[in-house]
């Protein structure tokens, strides 16, 4: 019998795009300062935990903040394109209000989470879903009973979250996918299955003198997408 792998899932640090709530895809959008100084803060919380690999898409948003990561624990990264966001096509680089006025039929279509529309260019739910989940099944596998990281974007994170919680692709999101975010799963034969969920304290330390400040989740009606 195989044993468990744990795993630390995280989205990426911060970048001039999230603020700016532009859907970035595959775009390679770079961090921002607070997207650096999120993932040091990151890197620092998961000091003295047993992790054994690093994993992280190859986005530059992704892999630099697991650069943090790899760098604290004395770790290489191993670079995994398929941890890679959700493929947006005709709508990367562009916020929900050009894409509605630039896109009507498309945004009918993408905002109810229609699992098989696929923007032109891009992914549909189901493609990511598919993608997602055998990418970090195959790399649980490779670490029987050990503790890996992986990190990755948003998109990645709900496609993880609803494996663990055998929720339906096209579920209403209910739950916060916030930028280096630690979230804890546990992967067997079975699947995947929930320890924890977005873990923020490492934000919230007003104390620290890096420049960082707590900020609220940006808001997100029930079922709407959130920017990537």
């Amino acid at each position: 019998m195989i044993e468990p792998t744990r795993i630390i899932a995280i989205r990426h640090g911060e970048t001039s795009w999230n603020v700016d709530t532009r859907i970035q895809g595959q775009l390679d959008i770079p961090l921002n300062e607070t997207g650096r100084v999120q993932a040091a803060r990151m890197a620092q919380a998961l000091v003295g935990e047993p992790v054994t690999a690093v994993y992280a898409s190859d986005l530059s948003r992704a892999w630099d903040t697991a650069q943090h990561l790899g760098n604290t624990l004395g770790l290489p990264v191993g670079r995994e394109p398929t941890l890679r966001e959700r493929a947006f096509g005709d709508f990367e680089g562009r916020t929900f209000a050009e894409i509605e006025a630039a896109l009507p039929e498309q945004a009918r279509r993408w905002r109810p989470r229609d699992p098989h529309f696929t923007p032109h260019g891009g992914e549909s739910l189901t493609m990511l879903r598919e993608r997602v989940v055998a990418a970090a099944a195959r790399l649980a596998a490779r670490h029987p009973g050990k503790l890996i990281a992986l990190v990755s974007h948003g998109g990645v994170m709900d496609v993880l979250y609803r494996a663990a919680m055998r929720l339906d692709i096209t579920a209403p999101r209910t739950w916060q996918l916030r930028n280096t975010a630690i979230n804890r799963l546990l992967w067997s034969a079975g699947g995947f299955s929930l320890v924890g969920w977005a873990d923020t304290r490492h934000l919230d330390d007003d104390t620290r003198d890096d420049g960082l400040r707590p900020s609220p989740a940006p808001p997100n009606p029930t079922g709407a997408p959130t920017f990537p």
